[in-house]
């Protein structure tokens, strides 16, 4: 079993004396009852209280925190057994091998967040976390304006759609088997998926004959809709092209070609596609 606590603010409980007391009974609750083997936080001082109270506990640094290097890492070396690779860098082969290296040299574990529908370096992330950190408070406000990512806003142009691949870092279900030597495992996100089981059985079976779209979260399938992204026409190559490029996007046309290929609408199987 593992516990979520990857919030990204918890406002003025964030130190409270009342905050880890409910913390370490709740901790307490679930080893006992439910055999509790791992917690994922955003909050050193979460792990620090763990470490400290339960320390055959494990105790893992959530994607939320951005953790792209080895230096990022080192700093939380006392306190986390885990850290989850910044998402943008899963198709970045050199920045892999030279954290799992580090991360094996302290007796640590390295893990890949596999299934983001996010944009690639998003500039309102932690803008967004902190809003979801804060939505029932938000909830019960007479809120003037919706924020619900600046992803779906971006994707309404068409022009942008067409750079879904490309801007994204998900890895296909088809393509996990190649990252076993570089992580200790993979996080699936379904939290608000229409089609959580179907994710699951997908990574699980290592095979997904469908829209690539309807397997991240966020899903982007209702903005592209009618039009679709067949994971039968990626090219069985597609990842190791992307592991391997200069990541120099603004230049290259590869992706943006595979989706192209890749693309069918729904409502014209046999017309031209615009994507």
């Amino acid at each position: 079993m593992n516990w979520l606590l990857n919030g990204n603010c918890y406002g003025s409980l964030a130190q409270s004396r009342d905050f880890f007391q409910q913390i370490g009974d709740q901790t307490d609750y679930l080893l006992n009852t439910f055999a509790l083997k791992t917690v994922i936080t955003a909050s050193p001082l979460i792990a620090k209280f763990l470490k400290n109270n339960f320390p055959d506990l494990e105790v893992r640094a959530s994607v939320n925190m951005e953790i792209g290097t080895p230096e990022a890492v080192e700093y939380l070396l006392p306190w986390f057994d885990g850290f989850y690779l910044k998402r943008e860098y899963n198709y970045d082969l050199a920045r892999l091998k030279k954290m799992r290296k580090f991360t094996l040299k302290h007796g640590k574990k390295l893990f890949l967040l596999v299934n983001s529908g996010c944009l690639n370096f998003c500039s309102a992330r932690t803008f967004h976390d902190n809003l979801v950190a804060h939505q029932h408070e938000i909830a019960q406000q007479d809120n003037a304006l919706d924020f619900h990512g600046v992803c779906h806003l971006f994707l309404k142009d068409n022009q942008n759609k067409k750079k879904l691949l490309a801007y994204t870092n998900f890895i296909r279900p088809e393509d996990i088997n190649f990252y076993e030597p570089y992580c200790d495992g993979c996080k699936l996100a379904t939290r608000v998926s229409r089609f959580p089981a179907e994710i699951v059985e997908a990574y699980t079976m290592g095979h997904w004959n469908g829209n690539l779209l309807d397997l991240t979260e966020p899903s982007h399938a209702g903005n592209c809709y009618p039009n679709i992204i067949r994971n039968d026409k990626i090219p069985r190559d597609y990842h190791l092209h992307r592991l391997q490029c200069d990541k120099n996007c603004q230049s290259c046309s590869y992706c943006c070609e595979v989706q192209e290929t890749a693309a069918c609408n729904l409502k014209g199987l046999y017309t031209d596609v615009v994507f």
